[in-house]
């Protein structure tokens, strides 16, 4: 059910600096911790090295789960396994959040592994289906597909007999997971991906939809917007679901594979996808989400973000158009462990709220937590700023014992 608040006091309420909402439901010894690991994140030779570090004791079977599980799994995971996971589920609904679950394992290649994959999502749907504090999974579908074959299929090549038929079990996959996502009232984030294999992700994502989104949001497409394409396909997206009669549900990404993209594209010579700058990401995202927010009722739209102004903007616009926080087609999503102060305010103040929270073994979830120290070390001073503002709620509480 949406969270319906009026509008007037809902301007007075959202303070993003409000670091006492923020973090209400941590404790002193918790923010404490939370201070130590983002200072060490802050500095990005650590991380860097750290990075590389962690993937050779993996890859050579050393011993190292139990050291990432205390430390930064623990800052950005729910637990190996749903029922680890419970209590911060539970945790996160008190306070008004629901949460996306996401089994964080991708780029599997065998079909043992895409049938595991799979198994789990079935597992973690089961599970949403009993709590109401899940109302969304999400997955790759490099979890379920070979990856070289979803490069093949996005360029357009032909597959042989054998590849027709081993994409035709991913795709069988995939129905059976959204089938049961709607069975279920539990909707299915598709997660973007490497730019060389997101058409055939796309297309897949488009078909799932039409099937799927009659009258609820079940299959929700990510759009990376670094990308100089993705306004273009923002319009091509609800075209197509206005020609086939369903409900366009997007969520809305800066992106995650800059450095890879960009590197890719210098060594095969060809244009680089992604926006030349920063400014130029945060104009085509902001663009991007108020053009969804002005089409709802054929759109559903996630707005899934660190980006405080644009957090800003999706509040200004539903404002502006007359519409309550909690509108059932409008939500906001940030990843668990970070950006408290967006998350927790934005519920507080009525807005649908939902924190990612991957969960699965430690070895299958690091290249995750890799790519979530590496992205935000280097893009937008992401945790300089969560330092800034644990240490601002530390001080508060030391002066409150004071």
């Amino acid at each position: 059910m949406a969270n319906i608040t009026n509008i007037t006091s809902m301007k007075k309420a959202l303070d993003f600096n409000n670091t006492e909402i923020a973090f209400a439901d941590k404790s002193y010894r918790e923010l404490r911790w939370s201070n130590l690991l983002y200072t060490l994140m802050n500095r990005p030779a650590l991380v860097r090295w750290g990075s590389r570090l962690a993937n050779w004791a993996l890859r050579m079977k050393l011993p190292v789960e139990g050291l990432v599980k205390r430390t930064i799994y623990r800052q950005f995971c729910g637990g190996e396994t749903i029922d680890e996971a419970r209590p911060v589920i539970q945790k996160l609904g008190q306070s008004g959040i629901k949460t996306i679950l996401d089994y964080g394992v991708e780029g599997k290649e065998s079909e043992a592994d895409f049938e595991r994959t799979a198994h789990y999502l079935a597992q973690t749907l089961e599970f949403a289906r009993e709590d109401e504090d899940i109302h969304i999974i999400s997955t790759k579908l490099s979890g379920l597909f070979r990856f070289n074959l979803l490069m093949k299929v996005s360029s357009g090549t032909t597959l042989t007999e054998a590849e027709r038929a081993e994409f035709s079990r991913g795709v069988a996959r995939v129905s059976r997971i959204c089938r049961a996502a709607a069975e279920s009232g539990i909707g299915v984030h598709i997660d973007a991906e490497h730019s060389w294999i997101q058409t055939a992700i796309d297309e897949l994502a488009w078909e799932m939809s039409r099937l799927y989104n009659q009258e609820n949001p079940v299959v929700i497409n990510a759009v990376q917007l670094y990308r100089k394409d993705r306004l273009k396909f923002l319009h091509d997206s609800l075209e197509h679901a206005r020609k086939h009669g369903y409900l366009c549900a997007v969520k809305l990404v800066r992106g995650a594979y800059m450095e890879k993209e960009r590197a890719r594209a210098e060594e095969l010579g060809y244009p680089s996808p992604i926006h030349d700058t920063l400014e130029e990401t945060h104009r085509a995202y902001n663009e991007g989400l108020e053009f969804c927010l002005s089409h709802l009722g054929e759109m559903y739209v996630c707005n899934a973000t660190h980006n405080e102004e644009s957090c800003r903007l999706q509040a200004e616009i539903m404002e502006a158009k007359g519409l309550a926080p909690g509108h059932p087609l409008v939500a906001t999503a940030q990843l668990y462990g970070m950006s408290d102060n967006l998350s927790f305010n934005m519920a507080y103040a009525g807005f649908n709220v939902e924190k990612y929270l991957p969960y699965g073994p430690v070895r299958e979830v690091v290249p995750y937590l890799i790519r979530r120290t590496q992205e935000n070390t280097s893009v937008g001073g992401q945790m300089s700023r969560e330092l800034k503002l644990i240490r601002k709620e530390l001080k508060r509480r030391s002066s409150q014992k004071g």
